[in-house]
């Protein structure tokens, strides 16, 4: 990302952002609240575009690609959303399945085999006949975990991943972040104000503020930090 600037009306929410993010990593955007975070991230799958500046995923530009080409680029990316999004009135294996009949041209034997293989990654096999509902929030973040992950995709994209979360399933998600990377090479940007799970994810962070980048390098080295909001931001969380 280069140079990014977002406003909406008067209001600007983007003021000259650039961020590399290596392969293979895990990348944490923390900032307070309304500093341009989730609007950072949606910019990398043109879901939104910049009013000006550049943004490159595998080589190609983004803010300059047509829609088809767009959805080409956005099957390689997996975006885990705040609230999950799972659809209440679908199975959990129909959850999963909804993505593969849309996006692949597998067979329904080979979709059933693989949204199984994606249960197995968050440990909840045994969950696909269960409805959304009857599941914990903890337990609901994985599903939507592995639903993010039923393409195989090179990057993923997590947008708050353990909020409304308690401690033991923080961990836990944030484990299995760790997990995919390391297991499938996976590319990942993370959203988040939670300490515990920045710590255990990131490789390295980079820190908002009134829509720029302020910071960045490794967690300790933020928080060893003499700027007065990483100061205020670590002290609030302590």
């Amino acid at each position: 990302m280069r140079n990014l600037h977002k406003s909406f009306g008067s209001v600007a929410v983007l003021r000259g952002v650039s961020l590399d993010v290596p392969r293979g990593v895990c990348t944490a955007v923390m900032g307070g609240s309304g500093t341009g975070k989730s609007v950072l991230i949606k910019h990398i799958v043109g879901l939104m575009a910049p009013d000006k500046g550049a943004v490159w995923v595998h080589k190609q530009r983004v803010d300059r690609l047509k829609e088809a080409e767009l959805d080409k680029l956005r099957l390689r990316v997996g975006f885990l959303f705040q609230g999950g999004a799972l659809f209440d009135s679908m199975t959990v294996a129909e959850n999963l399945d909804f993505i593969l009949s849309r996006h692949s041209a597998l067979g329904a034997s080979a979709r059933a085999e693989r949204v199984q293989e994606a249960l197995e990654w968050v440990n909840l096999g045994n969950k696909s006949g269960d409805f959304p509902a009857a599941l914990s929030g903890g337990q609901r973040k994985r599903i939507a975990l592995a639903r993010s992950i039923i393409l195989k995709p090179d990057i993923l994209l997590c947008d708050e991943p353990t909020t409304g979360l308690d401690p033991v399933s923080v961990r836990v998600v944030s484990e299995l972040l760790v997990r995919l990377r390391d297991a499938l090479g996976i590319t990942i940007v993370s959203i988040t104000h939670d300490l515990l799970c920045a710590e255990i994810t990131a490789d390295r962070t980079c820190f908002l503020h009134q829509g720029r980048v302020v910071e960045e390098g490794t967690l300790a080295m933020l928080k060893a930090s003499s700027h007065p909001e990483l100061r205020n931001f670590f002290g609030a969380h302590a």
